[in-house]
Order: C-alpha cells, then sequence, then structure tokens
C-alpha cells in the first residue's frame, strides 16, 4: 500500500492522515498512432503522479494522488473508433464536484496533472477560483515540465519519439513493434495564420493524419524514456514541494 495513493489505501489508515495537496491525474482514451494503447495518457498520469508523490511525500509533503479520470476532450476525433469525447463543460461539472469535496473537508490545495492536449483546464480554474477562493487551484502539462529537446529529436506532440519512449518504459508490453507505427506525418492548415502559431482552429484528427499520430516514433527507446520520466517527476515532485510551504494568502513573494 502506497499512503499517498487514494484507490491503494484505506479509512483505518486515511483517517487521521493529514492531506496538504490533492494531484488529480487527468487524461483522455484515445488512438495513439498503430502502436500505442488507447489508454496511454492515463497510464502516463498514473505513472506520473505516482512517481512525483513519492518523492514529494518521502520530502516530508503529505500528498494524494486521486484516481486518474480517464477521458478527456475529444471533439475534434469524432469519427475516430472510440475515442471517448467529455465536452469542457462536462469536465467542468466533475472538477467542481471534485474541488467542492476538497474545499468542505480542509484540503486547499488541487494540482491538475494534465496527459492530453485537447484538455484546457485554465479556464475552468479560474472560474472555480471565483467560486473557492480558499482554494489553490493549480495545473501543469506534465510533458512540458521538462524541455524535451534536450532528450529526443523528432518534434510531435501525439504518439510521437517522446510518448512513445515514454511507454517503451513505463509499459513496453502494450507497444507493437516500432514497425508497424505509421510515421505520425502531420498535414498542414491551409491558413497562414494557423501555420504560423498565432490563429488557432481544433485539429480534425482524420484529416490532419493518415494513422492518428503527430511526429515520427522511429527513434523511440526505452532508455529515453526513462531519462525523460526521472527528469519530469523530478520537477513535478518540486513543484509539490513547494506548494506545500505556501500561505494560500500570501502567494506571491514581494523583493
Amino acid at each position: 500500500m502506497r499512503p499517498y495513493i487514494l484507490a491503494e489505501t484505506n479509512w483505518k489508515a486515511i483517517k487521521d492522515q493529514q492531506v496538504d495537496i490533492a494531484i488529480l491525474p487527468w487524461g483522455a482514451t484515445e488512438a495513439h498512432n498503430y502502436h500505442l494503447p488507447y489508454g496511454t495518457d492515463n497510464m502516463e498520469a498514473e505513472a506520473v503522479a505516482a512517481e512525483a508523490a513519492r518523492m514529494a511525500w518521502e520530502a516530508g509533503t503529505r500528498v494524494m494522488v486521486l484516481p486518474v479520470i480517464p477521458f478527456g476532450v475529444n471533439t475534434g476525433q469524432a469519427d475516430i473508433t472510440l475515442d471517448i469525447n467529455l465536452n469542457p463543460s462536462t469536465q467542468l461539472a466533475i472538477l467542481g464536484d471534485i474541488v467542492e469535496v476538497l474545499n468542505r473537508q480542509g484540503i486547499h490545495k488541487l494540482l491538475v496533472l494534465n496527459s492530453h492536449g485537447g484538455n484546457d483546464f485554465k479556464p475552468m480554474l479560474r472560474q472555480l477560483g471565483l467560486r473557492y477562493p480558499d482554494m489553490f487551484l493549480l495545473t501543469t502539462n506534465w510533458f512540458l515540465a521538462a524541455d524535451r529537446r534536450q532528450f529526443f529529436d523528432s518534434p510531435g506532440d501525439h504518439a510521437d519519439e517522446m510518448e512513445t519512449s515514454i511507454m517503451l518504459h513505463l509499459r513496453s508490453d502494450l507497444v507493437l513493434p516500432l514497425s508497424e507505427a505509421g510515421a505520425g506525418r502531420e498535414y498542414k492548415s491551409r491558413l497562414t495564420g494557423i501555420r504560423e502559431g498565432w490563429a488557432w482552429s481544433e485539429r480534425l484528427w482524420s484529416q490532419v493524419s493518415d494513422d492518428t499520430g503527430i511526429g515520427d516514433p522511429a527513434a523511440a527507446t526505452a532508455e529515453k524514456g526513462k531519462a525523460f520520466f526521472e527528469a519530469t517527476t523530478q520537477k513535478i515532485a518540486n513543484l509539490l514541494t513547494e506548494l506545500a510551504g505556501v500561505d494560500n494568502k500570501n502567494r506571491y513573494r514581494r523583493e
């Protein structure tokens, strides 16, 4: 039993246990090229949350990892078989109920650990922050915590070299041989503003990619995944430790 994983602990242990920070991993259920499983985002979120929590716990930070939310915003993938969509309004309702529980029970710090590019929790946390002013609500995309350029050569953002390497490290038993993966080619928008990055429209995945991947996974290795995972979880553990020491009513340095 890991005392910082809610799903593994029990009432006998937890009823008198101090909890300073809750961590909510949030993933998605969707296709990841041909070679990675539909649950990739969820497995990554759970593993990153657990390892970061372990390091923070051993440093004296009283954290609790909540069960992963396994569905994300997949509105641009409506025609990809069994890509399960939660609308942002549904996510807000779920997140709001969880924040209400934490606030009522005196757990006033929550980190939403995001594992899916289609999820955007910032506007939700803005709205919930007004409703629950005693809460310190923050979010991070775990895959941005460490500089991937130090670990990987091929750019991408979905079932790419980075994500494939992570899964080779975490769950190689669920990764097909890379010879079976698609190339992860991304077809670029016809609009200049989108190509240059100053305009945005949701990607329609059946048009933007032949295989649901964005980024070539061919150079992925478990060794690269391990190094990136360790760097990432250490940074998130440091974030948790810093968060534990911050007074919710005095969040900013005055120097």
